[in-house]
């Protein structure tokens, strides 16, 4: 018999560091809301509950930095629960409204007893901690955690070794602080790969990474197991390429699962259905309407918004079953067709995935990997393993260079350097050189290290790659070019008070309150 093949579910958390102390209600810190009550908390039930029925298997999950300093933070803690509060005050106005249409009724339920019973996990199974339940599940072995290269830059962008090396080490830290061991793995930023990236990983003890698939079929020699088993690079790391076939079962809205009808309809919102003077209390107090949580409606088909007939979550759920099936069935003939051209050798089969679209986007993709992981239990050709796993059961692996290579649009580098934000990058840059020779030139003044260790974070906060992003798709753009002004220009004036000697310390103080993530942080990192 054959040993089974691995599948690896590798989920990638991340969001930009959206903390807004400085405003009561800020529409782009709803993203961490959303994120906790869609994601990362029916994530954490869902393994629960594989751990409570013994069910085997492990997921890798990737938890980058920003991520982790908004889940411990107390600001924002509190906040949530606020925002829960307001979900459960809007579906019980729904149901009193709802009173004489039982359908709609019956989705007013299903949310209040949705949102009432996230509030209760929250408080009173994690006592608000969800950074610990992530951690415990670790410790039993259920999850492979992972952290992301820092504030989640494009590595190959960035001007130097040193610079590179700072954000490698600033995601490894705070990981190493919170979870009190370094990954074996991280996730490369867009899976953003050039040559040298490697070198930079291996210094630091890390032994994996997922690229896109032309990262390794594209190597500088020809994969001998193409796809199915990670090429090793000259520096000892070792890189697991995605797989397109699987991967777009699940994540593509035209050709994968998520589209399915019965699937809820993630456009359509109370926040934009209601009339302004139903929604006003739930929405921004500017009367700016935006999603709530609150979705009535299905996908239903290739029809205007308007037209979507009613959610049933129950139709849903049965459906995430089913494609849960069908998914474990294609992986297994997969299995089955790849044990014919890899002989003994067993394959591995990477799924990486944004981790928000599971719950988030796809409403339903909790319980799909649920699901999944129920149906795996029983098969003994094909185990939902990890990349970690994989290399202890399998010793020998091509040493090549994978090739450069990023995930997204053309699989190189094109939603991050197009003619809509090619103009940040002379500034970081600049920026990166300039943090490089003030480091340098620092003596021990620890005022001085003070206002030092501030520009490094300004700096690391303006590197992140979601901001070249949201200016290529054109969502929050004016969102994204204040928040690389602002930490370009709070950068500049750290900079100029350090080269001036005049250290304003009240607003250093400021700057450190409102951007409080890498609280280990020492400009030692640039060196």
């Amino acid at each position: 018999m054959r040993a089974p093949a691995h599948l690896s579910i590798v989920l990638h958390a991340h969001l930009p560091f959206v903390r807004h102390p400085e405003h009561e209600y800020h529409l782009e810190e709803m993203w961490y809301y959303e994120a906790m009550h869609e994601t990362y908390l029916p994530l954490l039930q869902a393994l629960d509950r594989l751990a409570a029925d013994g069910v085997p298997g492990s997921l890798t999950l990737s938890l980058s930095a920003p991520l982790l300093t908004m889940m411990g933070d107390e600001l924002l803690r509190d906040r949530f629960i606020t925002h829960l509060d307001r979900l459960i005050a809007l579906a019980k106005e729904e149901i009193i409204r709802r009173g004489d249409d039982e359908a709609r009724l019956k989705l007013a339920e299903f949310y209040r007893d949705r949102f009432q019973g996230m509030k209760s996990y929250y408080l009173d199974v994690l006592q608000g901690d969800v950074i610990r339940a992530f951690r415990r599940h670790a410790d039993s072995g259920r999850l492979e955690l992972m952290t992301c290269v820092g504030t989640h830059p494009i590595l190959p962008f960035m001007a130097t070794d040193e610079g590179r090396r700072a954000q490698v080490r600033a995601g490894l830290q705070l990981f190493e602080d919170l979870f009190g061991r370094r990954p074996r793995g991280i996730w490369i930023a867009e899976c953003a790969f050039s040559p040298g990236v490697d070198e930079l990983l291996a210094a630091e003890g890390i032994r994996f990474a997922c690229l896109e698939e032309n990262g390794i079929t594209c190597a500088d020699a020809a994969p001998v197991y193409g796809n199915y088993s990670p090429l090793v690079s000259p520096s000892g790391v070792a890189f697991f390429g995605r797989d397109q076939l699987a991967s777009a079962q699940v994540w593509s809205a035209d050709e994968g699962y998520p589209g399915d009808f019965s699937y809820r309809e993630f456009y359509r919102d109370l926040g934009y259905d209601l009339p302004v003077d139903e929604i006003q209390p739930y929405i921004h107090p500017d009367g700016i309407r935006h999603n709530t949580g609150l979705k009535f409606h299905r996908i239903t088909g290739d029809v205007d918004l308007s037209d979507k007939e009613l959610y049933d979550p129950d139709t849903a759920r049965q459906r995430a079953w089913e494609h849960a099936g069908h998914f474990l069935h294609s992986r297994l003939e997969q299995a089955d067709h790849l044990a014919d051209h890899l002989g003994e050798r067993p394959a591995h089969i990477t799924c990486p995935y944004d981790a928000e679209l599971f719950g988030h986007w796809w409403f339903e993709g909790p319980d799909f990997l649920e699901a999944l992981f129920r149906q795996a239990a029983p098969v003994e050709s094909i185990a939902l393993s990890t990349p970690a796993h994989f290399l202890q059961e399998v010793q020998v692996h091509q040493q090549t260079m994978p090739a450069t290579s990023t995930w997204g649009e053309e699989s190189y580098f094109a939603v991050w350097l197009d003619e809509s934000n090619a103009w940040i990058y002379r500034h970081l840059r600049n920026a990166e050189v300039r943090m490089l020779h003030l480091v340098q030139d620092a003596g021990h003044d620890p005022t001085t290290n003070r206002a030092l260790t501030q520009a490094g974070r300004e700096l690391l906060l303006a590197q992140s790659s979601d901001w070249p992003f949201i200016i290529k798709t054109g969502t929050t753009v004016e969102y994204a070019e204040g928040r690389l002004s602002d930490h370009l220009e709070a950068f500049d004036r750290l900079a100029a008070m350090i080269g001036d000697g005049d250290l304003d310390l009240e607003w250093i103080g400021e700057r450190e309150a409102k951007n409080n993530l890498f609280p280990r942080l020492t400009p030692g990192i640039w060196s």
